[in-house]
């Protein structure tokens, strides 16, 4: 069992901790600010044996702990990895793993020379419908086109629009639609085709963040378009045209609950791989890899970790959305 101590108590930390136990996992420990001490006390009594910290840097002293799970606000998640791989610990980072490319390589770095594993928890990679899809590939002849569309009316749009600016809609917090729904779709794209030969952002912007935008990647022999929204809805839709059919996946790339291929004979096959929960597989993973020393197939995930940050990276320069990381 790997023996996790948890960073951040909000939605993400309330979904994963009670399920942990059961991918490999013995929560030990869960850090909160003095702000929020009565709610991290509460998943300290529930969760990790009462134990729990107002500071992060005493948690990262607590011996009892070899692995960092971090979720806290995007803006964070760089210097909450670096502190953690400094102190010797193993981390799981939730996605973004940073606000940019730089800040990536640099933990790239840091996980490498200390042989230490770093994972950036991204659903979508890991989930058996992805890796379903990356086998039909072939079965649709040449790819042309590619689309996904990602777009969830956000509450927290209402609280923008109103003058509220939260995490979500932040530039100095590293938000806004690319950073937070637009990535499960660019996880997506560069989990089944690599890195693009260019790409574009055209982003609807307020305040300097993008609230939804249209994203162009160019695989010279196929183009690809990734839409991202949270100022209005549509229905989740992802299709890989080839020249001998299509595949088509109806649920956001996140879950990635199904996938349909279509071949121009008329014939149909929809494949429906449903884990119990979107975050057991990559933490199933994550355990067995620690538990087994491979840091390779760590390191290749965490390559690929960081051409999607290069990739969105880029992607914001075009559409000049600037963060404080990118300044420093």
């Amino acid at each position: 069992m790997v023996r996790l101590g948890i960073a951040g108590t909000g939605i993400i930390v309330q979904e994963v901790l009670p399920l942990v136990s059961q991918w490999g996992y013995e929560p030990v420990a869960v850090c909160g600010t003095p702000a929020t001490e009565d709610q991290t006390k509460e998943l300290a009594d529930k969760y990790t044996n009462g134990v729990y910290y107002n500071t992060y840097a005493d948690m990262l002293k607590d011996a009892n702990v070899e692995c960092i799970y971090v979720a806290v606000p995007n803006f964070l998640h760089y210097s909450f990895v670096r502190d953690a791989l400094a102190a010797g610990k193993n981390v799981i980072c939730e996605k973004p793993l940073t606000s940019n490319l730089k800040e990536a390589q640099e933990l790239e770095t840091a996980a490498k020379d200390a042989g230490l594993f770093l994972y950036e928890a991204i659903t979508t990679v890991y989930l058996p419908t992805f890796k379903k899809t990356k086998e039909l590939l072939d079965q649709i002849g040449t790819i042309k086109l590619v689309s996904c569309n990602f777009s969830n009316y956000s509450r927290r749009y209402d609280a923008f629009r109103a003058g509220t600016v939260l995490p979500a809609f932040d530039p100095k917090k590293s938000g806004g639609a690319l950073m937070d729904i637009g990535l499960y779709n660019l996880a997506w794209l560069i989990g089944l085709f690599g890195e693009p030969k260019s790409v574009r952002y055209e982003a609807n912007i307020e305040r300097d963040i993008d609230t939804s935008g249209v994203m162009t990647l160019d695989y010279g022999t196929f183009k690809a378009v990734s839409v991202a929204a949270k100022d209005c809805s549509a229905p989740w839709r992802y299709v890989i045209q080839g020249t001998e059919g299509y595949l088509l996946m109806d649920t956001p790339a996140n879950f990635c609950m199904d996938i349909k291929i279509h071949r121009n004979d008329g014939n149909e096959e929809k494949f429906e791989l449903n884990p119990e929960s979107r975050l057991e597989c990559e933490f199933r993973v994550f355990a067995k890899q620690m538990a087994e020393n491979d840091l390779k197939s760590c390191y290749e995930a965490l390559a690929e970790s960081v051409l999607v940050s290069k990739v969105q990276t880029a992607a914001r320069k075009d559409a000049g959305i600037v963060f404080p990381a990118d300044e420093a």
